[in-house]
């Protein structure tokens, strides 16, 4: 019996292995290496730093950053919040409208993020969009919400807070069940309201889960492609074009594959600078407790 279970956890163990070389220690070899070459999709020719003092030198390359670290420092709050505050509403007794809830935060996590592009793109069209057309219809004016930089970024940021809520819903309502019910019988004995429970029990007990969800939130948004491809393809302009476009375009559109495979590699340095700075932060938090 203890041989079987040898046998099928070293099984596990190998085809996890296997699977992380193929799909990430591969691939990021291959990012490295042609990160040093200039590589058209033909032959590489190795390059050493050239691509790396080319990319530090471009401005269209901290613009996209920027634009990427903007969409992210206010994506992320409202993506926490909305999270937050539709999974506390779900797990309250007296809450109407749960199904309905339901339904309108879950439909993006059971489609393609492609396919909430165009159902965004379709309601916030200019000509023939829904929103516009629902204006005009009380006598207001169409809203260029596709021509104009500022309306654009607000469109394609909560399109993506509303594709990105679910699946924090789910982490937050796992862990809003878990929280002990006599915390909240003691509160209701001393007279707390229900905002003296929040924000004395419920947040509290959701410190490692918030942790979890913001981690998740400052990946997702840095490295957002799919749903702003559909919705505004990076337009107008550059005005929604943050660094996974920026690095698409260079590498497909101008088939520079050795530039994009280092402003990629840029990118993971900083994702991996922002979950070690996340995670000192959090075991700092855990110690001063």
């Amino acid at each position: 019996m203890k041989d079987t279970n040898r046998k099928w956890a070293f099984l596990f163990i190998v085809t996890n292995l296997v699977l992380f070389l193929l799909f990430f220690a591969w691939p990021a070899i291959l990012g490295v290496y042609y990160s040093l070459t200039e590589y058209n999709g033909n032959e590489a020719t190795f390059i050493g730093l050239e691509n790396y003092i080319s990319l530090f030198q471009d401005s269209s390359f901290y613009k996209a950053l920027s634009r990427t670290f903007i969409y992210t420092a206010v994506g992320v709050p409202l993506v926490y919040i909305t999270s937050l505050f539709v999974s506390v509403m779900l797990t309250t007794k007296h809450t109407k409208g749960k199904n309905v809830a339901k339904i309108i935060f879950f439909f993006p996590w059971l489609v393609s993020p492609i396919v909430v592009g165009v159902l965004w793109r379709w309601m916030f069209g200019e000509s023939f969009g829904f929103i516009n057309y629902v204006i005009q219809l009380i006598g207001g004016d169409p809203v260029p919400w596709s021509s104009n930089g500022n309306f654009a970024f607000l469109v394609v940021l909560f399109a993506t807070a509303w594709g990105g809520t679910a699946f924090n819903m789910l982490i937050f309502i796992g862990a809003l069940i878990s929280i002990p019910k006599s915390l909240y019988e003691a509160a209701d004995v001393d007279g707390g309201s229900g905002w003296q429970k929040f924000w004395h029990i419920t947040l509290p007990s959701l410190r490692s889960t918030s942790f979890l969800v913001i981690l998740l939130a400052v990946f997702n948004l840095m490295k957002e492609f799919p749903m702003v491809q559909a919705l505004t393809n990076g337009g107008p302009g550059t005005d929604t074009t943050f660094i996974v476009q920026y690095i698409y375009q260079t590498g497909f559109d101008q088939m520079r594959i050795g530039y994009a495979s280092a402003a990629s590699m840029v990118l993971f340095v900083i994702l991996l600078v922002f979950a070690l700075l996340q995670f000192r932060f959090a075991k700092g938090g855990r110690v001063n407790e």
